[in-house]
């Protein structure tokens, strides 16, 4: 039986708090001769790296130096990592005993999986999933991503509903299992984004080189959540709209972009009215810029599309909903993923 390599990487920035909090239940339940726990560093400010050293001295610590942000910062991390499998988890997740044994069970008997995300649930209300990735995430017919478990704010309690393994569109970046290979073929993440997406980004392009996806509920974490931006934070807004912008831009297939695209200007305006029926003028200016930059990254973004074409990675995989998340959960008051109809 093969013994394959683990790492279990955290990328922190100024979370000396989250790293007292939360690497213990990482430490006790991750136990394995092959199985590595490193904390790749951001540049951080505070007492984090004293704070490892002095007190989890069986971690790996990687100090990157400087602050390269979610995406570029975990792609400097893994270069200097050897390992069969990447673990990207979140400083904010609490883990569960036996977290790592499905997932990777899942990938050595199957070759097509090049990631799986396992169940996640609110570390501050445990009988409810957590926003980011819960039970697996698909994206719509214009792009805006969702969960089985919550879409857009409206989270589910877990009943059990999500109770199997199934293909998903993407796993989130907050915990997800990944082929080191894979992760590297593929180019890592896009990092252009910073923070947001970019795990969206990536396994749209893993499933455009023919992998899967995939979510179990045998493996359990816990989530915080908005540990380094909070949900409402306007940085976070504007991430959120210009990534999604370029994720459309740099992966749809040349017979649905411009269409998709000029659907998305509609709807990103009514979002905008609505933030200013709100009187949420921080959230206006979030989207105003993050259309600014859209337009001025289109020539590296068109770049990125020519590299992807030439190699024959644009398409729309099964996992897509071909129908507007947004006109399901507001027109339709569908407020449940198993209410969605595929």
């Amino acid at each position: 039986m093969r013994h394959p390599k683990i790492a279990i990487v955290i990328l922190n920035w100024n979370g000396a708090k989250l790293l007292q909090q939360f690497l213990p239940s990482v430490i006790e339940f991750s136990k394995g001769e092959l199985t590595d726990i490193v904390v790749a560093d951001n540049g951080s400010t505070d007492d984090s790296l004293q704070i490892l050293q002095n007190q989890f001295p069986e971690v790996k610590i990687l100090d990157l130096k400087q602050n390269y942000g979610f995406a570029r910062g975990y792609n400097e991390a893994l270069k200097q990592i050897d390992a069969d499998y990447f673990v990207i988890l979140n400083s904010d997740v609490e883990v569960t005993s036996g977290w790592l044994d499905e997932p990777i069970r899942m990938m050595e008997n199957d070759s097509s999986i090049a990631a799986v995300q396992p169940k996640i649930l609110s570390y501050n209300q445990k009988t409810h999933f957590e926003y980011a990735g819960a039970a697996g995430g698909f994206i719509d017919r214009f792009g805006y991503p969702f969960c089985r478990g919550r879409i857009f704010n409206e989270v589910e309690e877990d009943h059990g509903q999500y109770n199997d393994s199934v293909d998903i569109f993407w796993a989130t970046g907050a915990c997800m299992f990944v082929r080191s290979n894979h992760f590297h073929e593929a180019g890592g993440f896009d990092a252009d984004f910073w923070a947001h997406m970019e795990e969206i980004d990536l396994c749209w392009r893993l499933k455009n080189r023919g992998y899967r996806i995939v979510y179990t509920s045998e493996s359990t974490v816990y989530h915080v959540g908005g540990g380094t931006l909070s949900y409402d934070n306007p940085r976070k807004l504007y991430l959120n709209f210009r990534n999604n912008l370029w994720l459309l831009y740099k992966n749809l297939p040349p017979g649905q972009l411009v269409q998709i695209l000029f659907m998305r200007m509609i709807l990103d305006g009514v979002a905008a009215f609505k933030l200013l029926a709100e009187f949420n003028m921080n959230g206006i200016v979030s989207v105003f810029k993050a259309h600014y930059h859209f337009y001025c990254s289109i020539p590296s973004l068109n770049r990125k599309r020519k590299l992807a074409r030439q190699a024959g990675h644009l398409s729309v995989p099964a996992e897509k909903l071909s129908k507007s998340i947004v006109f399901q959960f507001y027109i339709k008051k569908r407020k449940r993923f198993s209410e969605i109809k595929f």
